[in-house]
């Protein structure tokens, strides 16, 4: 399957460290069957090494299979049993797959070799909280408290721990230090008001829900929760309105139909109750108390048999719960059913009698204790899973630096990317609605040429290959490496087999990128711009392909020096000078000066995208966002609106957040 792999590999003299860093990358940028391919070569040629299964076990998990990230993981340990990496990521894999002893095992012998890693002892204390050993699991929160005193993702974690074990108190003021250090979190404040409508602190818990929703909570909890203080203090318009929030943000959760089901109830609108009960019970069918309570609704309704049958489930799985024996008597009666009725009588009279034995039945509204949990990128198993995560901050120091990050108020808000050429754009629901043009008459002109297998299209997203795309792109090098072969040797100065050579290289530039090469790309993308300058879409693709491979790099710890970022820089002023409409390149490198915190510089190269398209959305919210974070609150904000009348409607959200 791979064999046209092989031959470029051998063909290049690639040896077994530079597959496994193409590996790398493509593992780093989401291309999971793409990086396990590379994986496969490396341990084919060497099957003694380790690193290659682990990272192999790493993609696998992104894609799901835990049986096979498992088996990677014993073969990476049998090759070399003192790599903590090895330990963490198969106490992952157990983790997920619900066994956790052999999870806390795992982690344990992995901080015997790195006692210090924050990840593993954050990814232990979360285990021991699984597995009711609470003390241990605060034990290596406090731990890291006492390293990382103002980590609002600490405190929000040990205050969850806390309330897993039954103290409030605890997990309240856990949570309140979590909301001192990052108080626009909306997970913070959603997580304080569930705890302290716990402890019937109604009017504080009202406080802080609210803020969680004026923060941009869309967890549908929280208007739950509001909503059922709202029903206490008799603000059933409210407490309405709230529901019918939270059935649109989860409108599969059968508590948000129950509890408007149950608020339609009191209010006297039967028929609307019936349809919110019998909705949650076809998303929870083994809930008793919504069978109560709709069997209740079928009386009002003088619908008899249906609420019999409601009690009669209710007696089958719950037969110590009277009051459905006197509710189906009822019933009875009122079908003419005489001789039934008394039976059930008699039944819940004898039953009676073990009172011991009696069981209840909540009937009233469901509060939403399923905490909403922060975004938390050792739970997303990334790339760098294996290797030494350093602490919160330096983690949020590197999110800003290489994905465009801007932070407000302990806010993390992520700018729209950069924008690239790719065979494989992804028009989603969201981005198809953006009034940007995504084109230009440069690379519509090249497009016409039909140089490349397929035409060249603007895009934020490219989408994952899957592996028959992947040996596709490899036997495409090929046969575009054996073009290369035969024209090299022709081509002389004014030749037109120059033409021929330089669409070549570019042609094998761009399957090299697919297959996340980025090296070799830009080494043929810059052999083409040599025979031929005025290619000015290369220039931007190799600006491109620049930033990829650092945004690798750092995250590989790599240093990089200065000026492989004014190498990048250069090849956008190199479009901009020649080709003053090309607004993607004033908009790319205006997301490079944001990285660089030349907030100013960004600025200016975001209006002049604008200039050149003026319902360019991604640079109205880039620039909005580069305002709020130098405080010119209000121009962000007029950035922000056009944005979303532009079609990026998250936009909106942010709005209320800093107005």
């Amino acid at each position: 399957m791979l064999s046209c792999c092989i031959s470029i590999i051998a063909s290049a003299q690639l040896n077994t460290d530079r597959i496994t860093a193409i590996g790398r990358n493509a593992l780093y940028f989401d291309d999971y069957v793409l990086s396990i391919q590379y994986f496969n070569q490396v341990i084919k040629l060497k099957p003694y090494l380790s690193e290659p299964y682990l990272l192999r076990a790493i993609a696998k998990i992104q894609l799901g299979d835990y049986v096979g990230a498992e088996l990677d993981c014993n073969a990476a340990i049998d090759r070399n049993p003192f790599q903590p990496g090895a330990y963490y990521t198969r106490g992952f894999i157990y983790q997920q797959m619900g066994l956790l002893e052999k999870a806390n095992k795992d982690f344990n012998e992995a901080l015997i070799f790195a006692p210090e890693n924050r990840t593993y002892i954050a990814m232990r204390a979360d285990v021991r909280a699984q597995l009711k050993q609470y003390e241990l699991a605060l034990q290596d929160i406090n731990h890291l408290l006492h390293r990382d005193p103002e980590s609002a993702s600490l405190y929000f974690e040990k205050g969850t721990i806390c309330l897993r074990s039954g103290d409030t108190i605890c997990a309240q003021n856990a949570f309140i230090k979590a909301t001192e250090y990052d108080s626009q979190n909306p997970s913070n404040w959603s997580a304080l008001g569930l705890v302290q409508l716990i402890q019937e602190k109604e009017d504080e818990a009202l406080q802080s829900l609210s803020r969680s929703i004026e923060y941009g909570s869309k967890w549908a909890g929280d208007y739950i929760n509001r909503g059922i203080i709202y029903y206490r203090k008799h603000n059933y318009r409210g407490a309405l309105a709230d529901y019918d929030k939270a059935v649109s943000l989860s409108p599969r959760d059968a508590q948000c139909y129950y509890n408007r089901g149950v608020l339609r109830q009191e209010l006297g609108d039967y028929n609307r109750a019936l349809e919110d009960l019998t909705q949650a019970i076809s998303y929870a069918p083994d809930q008793i108390e919504i069978y109560y309570q709709r069997g209740l609704v079928q009386l009002q309704l003088r619908q008899w048999q249906e609420a019999l049958e409601d009690f009669q489930t209710i007696i089958e799985r719950k037969p110590y719960f009277l009051p459905a024996y006197y509710l189906a008597a009822q019933a009875e009666t009122s079908l003419g059913h005489g001789k039934e009725a008394f039976n059930l009588r008699q039944q819940a009279y004898n039953l009676e009698q073990k009172k011991d034995s009696i069981q209840s039945v909540v009937t009233n509204m469901q509060l939403a204790e399923s905490q909403p949990q922060q975004r938390d990128k050792r739970k997303e198993f990334s790339a760098l899973a294996a290797q030494n995560q350093e602490s919160n901050k330096q983690e949020n120091k590197y999110n800003s630096e290489t994905r465009g990050s801007v932070q407000k108020h302990y806010t993390d808000v992520i700018n729209e990317p950069n924008i690239f050429l790719s065979y494989y754009a992804i028009s989603n629901s969201t981005t198809s609605l953006r009034q940007t043009n995504y084109s230009h008459a440069s690379v519509d002109t090249y497009n016409r040429q039909e140089y490349l297998p397929a035409a060249l299209r603007f895009t934020t997203q490219e989408m994952a290959l899957n592996a028959d795309m992947v040996n596709q792109h490899f036997a495409q090098i090929n046969q575009f490496s054996k073009q290369i072969d035969m024209l090299e040797p022709m081509a002389t100065p004014n030749s037109t087999i120059n033409e021929q050579l330089c669409a070549a290289y570019i042609a094998r530039a761009f399957e090299f990128a697919l297959v996340q090469d980025y090296s070799s790309a830009l080494d043929d993308i810059t052999r083409a711009t040599l025979i031929k300058g005025d290619l000015y879409f290369a220039y931007f693709c190799r600006g491109n392909w620049r930033y990829k491979l650092l945004e690798y790099k750092r995250a590989m710890g790599e240093n990089t020096e200065s000026a492989d970022f004014e190498l990048m820089l250069r090849d956008y002023d190199y479009v901009i000078s020649h080709v003053p409409d090309f607004s993607f390149a004033y908009y790319n490198k205006a997301n490079m000066l944001c990285i660089q915190q030349d907030f100013k510089a960004a600025i200016s190269y975001y209006t002049q995208a604008i200039q050149v398209d003026n319902d360019f959305a991604e640079a109205y919210f880039n620039r909005g966002l580069t305002y709020i974070y130098i405080s010119e609150i209000d121009k962000g904000i007029a950035d922000l609106s056009k944005a979303g009348e532009l079609g990026i409607y998250q936009a909106y959200n942010l709005i209320s957040r800093f107005q």
